[in-house]
């Protein structure tokens, strides 16, 4: 909403501000549903146009972290290799599994368990 000045609602809303997003920088663009909109879905607009990532919703109340999770998750696929969109699959699901793991640390929204599956296919390179 920041970058285009606008509310986003409904998924249109998401598509149409991927598009305008990537239009304006010329980068990949993966805008996360979030809590109220399509929850645990996102869209990706690029070069290619645009796809949606259909995600699950896990109730956990330690989420701290989440977003800079998936950005390392990408980031850390695109490094072994994988094109961006294998990436942003692999990335939603460590998130999700790191989520359904329901780790309670601390007071408040606590982080999610990152070593959930340390010797999975996460670890392992293409």
């Amino acid at each position: 909403e920041v970058l285009t000045g606008r509310e986003i609602k409904n998924a249109k809303d998401m598509e149409s501000a991927a598009a305008e997003i990537y239009a304006k920088f010329g980068c990949a663009v993966l805008l996360k549903g979030g809590h109220s909109v399509n929850r645990g879905s996102d869209v990706l607009a690029d070069e290619r146009g645009q796809r949606w990532f259909r995600g699950v919703v896990v109730e956990n109340p330690n989420t701290h972290g989440t977003g800079c999770t998936l950005s390392s998750a990408i980031a850390s696929e695109l490094a072994k290799g994988r094109d961006l969109d294998k990436a942003v699959e692999l990335a939603k699901e460590y998130l999700s599994g790191a989520l359904s793991a329901m780790l309670d640390l601390g007071k408040g929204s606590g982080p999610l368990d990152h070593t959930f599956d340390i010797k999975s296919r996460f670890a392992q390179e293409e």
